[in-house]
């Protein structure tokens, strides 16, 4: 006898019974699918990289989403709910998002975490002076505008994600191995797009200091208004010299960043006698229907941006 035949149900419609059944297990297979590692990333760019590592066994929910600048980012009870939610918490790291932190105590979250940038040489401002001659002891947040140090995010990703489910452990890796390949040939490709430009003609004006690693990788010299916070804002005297040196040094490369605020590169670019360029992305991914919405997009856009505007050097 089967299920169907049971005397209780007899007097119900074979087609109903059959459609119930099947609607069962759908619903169980459906509750299957969505049952997803939940994982949080402080920003936007991360929250790529996990998607990308995790694949469809993860479930990734950003806290400063697209087009946002995570600097000044004001935490809300509800992102406490967030990470309360989360099986792991993944940051950047380099005092980019000192805000995650406290974030990550007062909502009582004691799940794993991973600091993406652990094991990148990090780049301090006492070893590089910035436009206005000063010396700071800031470290440089930035480190994935450098396409070598994503290599040791995705792997540091790529770790975490295993720890808290050893069963995707494989997937993880292997997920991770296809986009360091992906990632080696953006360099590759980064490295040829800047070589067509002329050592001399490779400066560029930007909102903020957030390309120190990409300058360094590949020998762009980079001025900006701000540091490597947009939470500091530039004196008068140090635009004046920025503007004095744009002049002197017929600086044609102009960009704005994505997150931050455009009035002062605008201002700047208008007094300098420079064309403002089109957006770069630094600290965040743009939305879905822009160019930038992944770390790969993002960086081609930013390196065919910055090419075309050094040319006019």
């Amino acid at each position: 006898m089967t299920h169907l035949d049971t005397p209780h149900l007899r007097s119900l419609p074979r087609r109903f019974l059959l459609a119930s059944a099947t609607a069962l297990v759908l619903l169980g297979s459906h509750a299957h699918a969505t049952d997803k590692l939940p994982v949080t990333a402080s920003f936007s760019i991360l929250g790529d990289l996990v998607r990308v590592v995790g694949g469809d066994r993860v479930a990734v929910t950003t806290l400063v989403g697209p087009n946002e600048d995570a600097h000044v980012f004001e935490a809300k009870p509800a992102d406490a709910k967030t990470l309360l939610a989360s099986r792991l918490v993944v940051t950047n790291g380099l005092s980019f998002e000192p805000w995650a932190g406290k974030l990550v105590k007062s909502s009582g979250y004691k799940g794993e975490t991973v600091v993406a940038a652990k094991g990148v040489k990090a780049r301090h401002m006492d070893e590089e002076k910035s436009h206005s001659g000063h010396d700071h002891e800031e470290t440089d947040p930035h480190a994935w505008q450098n396409p070598n140090n994503v290599v040791v995010y995705v792997r540091n990703i790529a770790a975490g994600l295993s720890k808290v489910d050893a069963a995707g452990a494989a997937s993880y890796q292997a997920n991770a191995d296809t986009y360091v390949k992906e990632l080696q040939t953006l360099n590759s490709w980064t490295k040829a797009q800047i070589a067509t430009i002329p050592a001399a003609k490779r400066e560029v004006i930007t909102s903020h200091d957030a390309f120190g690693y990409f300058s360094a990788q590949y020998g762009v010299k980079f001025l900006a208004p701000q540091g490597v916070n947009t939470e500091t804002e530039p004196s008068a005297k140090q635009v004046a010299q920025l503007i004095q040196q744009i002049q002197r040094e017929k600086i044609r490369a102009v960009f704005v960043e994505n997150m931050s605020n455009p009035k002062l590169i605008a201002q700047l670019s208008k007094d300098a006698g420079a064309t403002l360029g089109a957006s770069l992305y630094a600290d965040a991914l743009s939305a879905a229907d822009q160019p930038g919405a992944t770390y790969l997009q993002m960086m081609r856009h930013n390196v065919t941006q910055l090419v075309a505007g050094m040319k006019n050097n």
